[in-house]
């Protein structure tokens, strides 16, 4: 079985906090785990796909000629990135 990510503990604490009767569902049905798994492999798969597409948009500098501003504008698509994905994927 796969190891749970962080979109997947994400998910699982946003269902127990504000979705209870649908996590208890799932909980009781025996459907949790799967659907945990989904929405964690789902969020990886988004979280490329858009990592590509700002890539596309405004390319990273080059990482050997100035390291801090190559890290500072991959972080700030990474956090562009998870902001859609707790978005589209996690808090509905």
């Amino acid at each position: 079985m796969e190891q749970l990510g962080k979109y997947g503990f994400l998910r699982r604490d946003y269902l127990k906090n504000h979705r209870n009767s649908t996590y208890q569902v799932m909980l009781l049905q025996d459907t949790i785990g799967e659907h945990l798994l989904e929405v964690d492999k789902a969020a990886r798969e988004r979280e490329e796909i858009i990592l590509k597409q700002l890539e596309k948009k405004e390319t990273l500098p080059d990482k050997e000629k100035d390291q801090m501003a190559w890290v500072r504008a991959a972080n700030q698509h990474r956090a562009i990135a998870e902001e859609i994905i707790l978005k589209e994927l996690i808090y509905v």
